[in-house]
């Protein structure tokens, strides 16, 4: 470890990332604490290498046990002010301590360290927050739900509009596949990168998914349909402590008329339940989008998320907010672009919106 923060009684370090062995603690720690799939050292590291965005740590120990640690990765970016983010790329992270004062001491060394590496913010994803951070808990909402016993009464748990959909798209001869080798690699990011084409956001580099397939093993995989072998849809889900997190999936124009996400989303369900998850977390969605109604209409309800923001004297921090005035021109423009463009520019603008 580096040399630790000066601190009464509770000790906060920088966490040497490249040591198996500190890796492993904290591992222990999170799983201990009941942390999130973003806590994990595994997600901050996978994105590193999949980005070329740095991965940090700090760690509070007392006695030699672990009693807190922040995942922080270090965004930088040609378009946008440098940050630290708990956690890059992910929608949760924050301080994990059972001690809340604990919580609030990595909150500060993580502003102590955004001036050391001339970082204009920190951003908390989740978790507890100083009092003078900026706290905001009306831009998105999660969606997640109990996963039900067999597969009759999974769709029956559906409300009866989304049902409708979801039968239409059984009704279609769908081949359905789950895998993490090439070719379903390849087909997921295919159909991802056109779908967030089509909504005007460049599209994440293909290194991420792949560094999050090979750091997560048997706790990540593609579910991809098919339609008589060509794919229509894809979703990239983690597995955590018994929850089943579709994070990111898409489809293609003929997706719509198909139910191919409709069946893409009920079969992972059912695969879910079959790996030993009880719960299904449909992730976040801006307020007032259409995804936010997307997920509504399967029957889950929002449930606010609260993202603090802690900002260097007389600096600005960075606003990726893709429903942002500023962008609206921008994403009218992105939607135009041919797919073979937005494929080339968009990873190397996308590494800057973890």
């Amino acid at each position: 470890m580096n040399a630790p923060f000066p601190l009464c009684r509770e000790a906060l370090s920088l966490v040497d990332l490249a040591d198996p062995g500190e890796v492993g603690r904290i591992e222990a720690f999170v799983a201990e604490m009941g942390g999130s799939l973003f806590h994990r050292p595994a997600w901050i590291r996978a994105v590193e290498q999949g980005t070329g965005q740095r991965a940090h740590g700090i760690v509070a120990e007392r006695g030699g046990a672990i009693t807190g640690w922040l995942p922080l990765t270090e965004v930088h970016s040609l378009l946008f002010p440098r940050a630290l983010v708990s956690s890059g790329f992910g929608v949760g992270g924050g301080p994990l301590a059972a001690n809340e004062l604990t919580k609030l001491r990595l909150c500060e060394a993580a502003a102590e360290l955004a001036q050391r590496l001339a970082c204009a913010s920190v951003e908390l994803r989740s978790g507890t927050a100083p009092d003078d951070w900026i706290v905001r808990s009306d831009s998105h909402a999660n969606f997640s739900g109990e996963l039900v016993d067999d597969d009759d009464a999974q769709l029956l748990a559906i409300p009866r509009k989304q049902r409708a959909e979801v039968r239409k798209g059984l009704q279609h001869d769908f081949g359905v596949s789950v895998g993490g080798d090439r070719y379903h690699r390849s087909a997921q990011y295919a159909l991802y990168a056109e779908s967030v084409r089509n909504l005007g956001t460049p599209v994440f580099p293909r290194s991420l998914f792949d560094a999050m397939l090979d750091a997560f093993g048997d706790d990540a995989d593609i579910l991809l349909v098919s339609d008589h072998g060509a794919p229509q849809a894809a979703v990239l889900t983690f597995y955590h402590c018994g929850v089943a997190m579709p994070y990111w999936g898409g489809g293609n124009w003929l997706a719509r008329a198909t139910r191919a996400n409709e069946r893409m989303y009920y079969e992972l369900m059912l695969h879910a339940r079959r790996k030993g998850c009880s719960r299904f977390d449909f992730g976040r969605s801006k307020l007032g989008s259409g995804a936010f109604a997307y997920k509504k209409n399967w029957g889950f309800e929002p449930e606010p998320l609260a993202y603090a923001t802690w900002t260097a004297p007389d600096l600005q921090a960075r606003d990726v907010d893709p429903t942002s005035d500023a962008y609206s021109a921008k994403i009218a423009l992105w939607k135009k672009l041919p797919l073979a463009i937005s494929n080339r520019i968009g990873p190397v603008i996308a590494r800057g919106l973890a």
